[in-house]
C-alpha cells in the first residue's frame, strides 16, 4: 500500500484505522461529511463528501491503490430508505468510483448481522447463508452492500468483506456509552435465560484485521472475493461480561430477567407505534435487540486465521482493562 482512502474515517473504526495507516508511513485520505482537525494534524488529507453522491467521492480516489470502505449508517431504527441510500447505494458508489479510478483493492467493513436469523448461532462459519428475514433495515442494507462488494471482485479490483462483531474499546462513542447509561439508569434487564454467548471485537484487533486483509490482497490475494468473521480469542457470556464491566465502574449488576417472548412482543409493539407516529428516536426495545440480547451469536474465525493470518493482538481481559482505564481517565466512568 502506498496511497489509501478511508471512507468514514471520522468514526470509531475509521479513525483508529487511519491512525494505524499513518503510523505505517502510508499516505491517507479520508472521505467524510465533516472536518477532522485531529486527523488533519496527522497529515491526513480530509475530503468532505457524501458516499450517496458518486461525483463527490470519485476524485478523492484518484491515485489510490487501496480503499477501506468503513462508512455506514448503523443502528436498529430509522427509515429503510436512508439505510439503503447510505449502506447499499453508497457502497455501489464506492465500488463504481474504485473502478473508474482503477483502484486495485477494496476492503469493506461488514457485519455478522447479515447472517443473524433470530436463532442461536454457535461457532458457525462463513458458509452460513445470508438471512432471508432480517429484523432491521441496517441488516437488510448491509446484506445488499456486502453482496455487491463481493460480486465486484475481479483481477482489476480485488475485494474482501470483514465482519467484526460488537466492536468496543477506548473512544467508542456508541456501544459502550449507551450500555453504561442504561446500566446507571437501571434500565437493563437480562433477556432470556442469560447464558447466551456472543462474539465481541476489540478495536485494535479490528484494525489489525483490516490491515491483514489489505496485505493479503497485496500479496497472494487468497482472500479476495470472500467474507471473514472477526472477533476475540473466544466468545464471552454476554451478561457476565456486562456485569464484569459494571462492577469495575461501580454500576449495579443486572439481575432482573425478562422472557424473550415478552421482550420480542414489546419490540414488535413499539416498532409499530413508533412507525405509525413517524418517530425518529429509537424505541427502547425492538425485535432485533431482543433477539441479540437473548440469543448466542458467535462465529468461527478459522478462515481468517488460515487465509489472513488473523490472531487477536489484544485479549478480552486486557481490552477490558484498557477500556476501564480510558473511561476513568476521560470521565466516562
Amino acid at each position: 500500500m502506498r496511497k489509501v482512502t478511508v471512507t468514514g474515517g471520522g468514526g470509531f473504526i475509521g479513525k483508529a484505522l487511519v491512525r494505524a495507516l499513518v503510523g505505517r508511513g502510508i499516505e491517507v485520505s479520508v472521505i467524510g461529511r465533516n472536518t477532522y482537525p485531529d486527523l488533519a494534524a496527522l497529515g491526513v488529507h480530509c475530503v468532505r463528501g457524501d458516499i450517496r453522491e458518486r461525483d463527490s467521492i470519485a476524485d478523492a480516489l484518484h491515485g489510490c491503490d487501496t480503499v477501506f470502505h468503513v462508512a455506514a449508517k448503523a443502528g436498529v431504527w430509522g427509515p429503510k430508505e436512508e439505510y439503503c441510500a447510505i449502506n447499499f447505494a453508497g457502497t455501489t458508489n464506492v465500488i463504481a468510483a474504485c473502478q473508474a479510478q482503477k483502484v486495485g483493492r477494496l476492503i469493506y467493513t461488514s457485519t455478522p448481522s447479515v447472517v443473524f436469523d433470530r436463532d442461536d448461532l454457535a461457532g458457525v462459519d462463513e458458509s452460513t447463508p445470508y438471512t432471508t428475514r432480517p429484523l432491521c433495515a441496517y441488516a437488510a442494507s448491509k446484506i445488499l452492500a456486502e453482496q455487491a462488494v463481493l460480486a465486484a471482485n475481479c483481477p482489476e479490483l480485488q475485494t474482501i468483506a470483514l465482519r467484526p462483531h460488537l466492536v468496543w474499546g477506548p473512544e467508542d462513542g456508541h456501544l459502550i456509552p449507551r450500555l453504561l447509561a442504561r446500566g446507571r439508569a437501571g434500565a437493563l434487564r437480562i433477556v432470556g435465560s442469560g447464558d447466551n454467548r456472543v462474539d465481541i471485537a476489540y478495536i485494535d484487533n479490528v484494525v489489525h484485521a483490516h490491515l491483514l486483509a489489505a496485505e493479503n490482497l497485496c500479496a497472494s490475494g487468497s482472500g479476495s472475493g470472500q467474507a471473514f468473521f472477526i472477533g476475540q480469542e473466544a466468545p464471552v457470556p454476554l451478561w457476565e461480561w456486562i456485569n464484569g464491566l459494571f462492577v469495575r465502574l461501580g454500576i449495579p449488576s443486572v439481575t432482573r430477567k425478562t422472557p424473550l417472548a415478552v421482550a420480542y412482543g414489546a419490540g414488535m409493539l413499539l416498532e409499530g407505534i413508533y412507525g405509525a407516529l413517524g418517530a425518529v428516536n429509537e424505541p427502547r426495545m425492538t425485535r432485533f435487540l431482543a433477539c441479540q440480547l437473548a440469543k448466542s451469536h458467535w462465529f468461527s474465525h478459522r478462515k481468517a486465521e488460515q487465509l489472513l493470518g488473523y490472531r487477536p493482538l489484544v485479549s478480552t481481559e486486557e481490552g477490558l482493562e484498557r477500556l476501564v482505564a480510558w473511561l476513568r481517565a476521560s470521565g466516562g466512568a
